[in-house]
């Protein structure tokens, strides 16, 4: 018997379901994204970017700058923190459920460090540690109608968090108006996902372009001179002019369109909103307890 229309079918069948997961159905789920709106602003989110950080997206490419920074905020070795919101009214089974999980509280400080909420009351572990605390805060029943039932969340970290690369992960619709959005594989430098909140000072971004040792010892990036102008001073000095080491006092260094665009293009690289995808960890309230016992409880991120 031909076996060969067979085999044909099954190869095609194969091809076609392929095409299909691979293909057809992110691109049902992604391609057709829009601006959603965010939490906090009521406004849109992501904003197109203007036109000179547009331009500013073009001498990234063209300069490589993807080769040695990444532009994605990642939970790799992931580890959770348990942040407790509110406590509610049965604080008396909320800080027992708490004390099993964490033993370096004690009741008093514990009752203690609940009054400040939001804090966080677990740190570091795993998830199914979070969720045997989460599922133990949530059993617990409410004392007083009139005050609602404790509220928590168990926050993702990771190392690209411990740095303060970002304070959450990057979702798909961050990337909502780039065009091939340049996420990068290496960090020789760090990500650049949130450069323009970490670092909100052109000048301080014109010097690194220049010469990054500058302003930052030690840094392996090559500097970038080709992209600005290195002049005699006219009879007015040009405002634009950086102010740096070892330049003839007869001479300017003035930034050229590319490297002003290109800055304009990294002060526009925030991911600081938060949307439903990934919210915002709460903001955690720090203490400066009188004690040793209290000085464990009030340790915060």
């Amino acid at each position: 018997m031909n076996q060969g229309p067979l085999v044909f079918l099954g190869i095609f069948v194969t091809l076609v379901t392929s095409w299909f997961g691979m293909i057809f159905v992110p691109q049902a789920q992604v391609g057709n994204l829009q601006p959603v709106k965010a939490e906090v602003s009521g406004g849109l989110y992501p904003a197109a970017k203007s036109g000179m950080a547009q331009q500013g997206a073009e001498v990234y490419r063209q300069q490589g700058c993807y080769y040695c920074h990444s532009q994605q905020i990642r939970q790799s070795g992931v580890h959770f923190d348990v942040i407790l919101i509110k406590a509610g009214s049965n604080t008396n089974d909320l800080i027992k459920a708490i004390a099993k999980h964490n033993g370096q509280f004690g009741e008093a400080a514990l009752r203690k460090l609940i009054q400040g909420t939001p804090v966080e009351v677990l740190s570091g572990v795993t998830l199914e540690e979070a969720e045997k605390l989460n599922n133990e805060i949530g059993a617990i029943k409410v004392t007083d109608d009139s005050n609602p039932q404790s509220t928590y969340r168990a926050v993702a970290q990771g190392a690209d968090f411990d740095r303060e690369w970002g304070a959450r992960r990057t979702v798909a619709p961050d990337y909502l108006f780039e065009r091939t959005p340049m996420l990068g594989e290496l960090r020789v430098g760090p990500d650049l996902t949130n450069i323009g909140s970490r670092q909100t000072n052109a000048v301080w971004h014109l010097t690194h372009l220049y010469n990054p040792k500058l302003v930052a010892e030690g840094s392996k990036m090559p500097p970038y001179k080709f992209l600005f102008e290195k002049r005699k001073k006219g009879h007015v000095a040009s405002p634009d002019a950086l102010t740096l080491p070892d330049i003839e006092p007869d001479m300017e260094v003035v930034p050229t369109q590319d490297s002003k665009v290109l800055v304009a293009y990294l002060l526009s690289l925030k991911t600081t909103t938060p949307i439903f995808e990934t919210p915002m960890p709460p903001v955690i309230k720090k203490e400066q307890p009188a004690t040793n016992d209290t000085a464990k409880a009030a340790t915060a991120p």
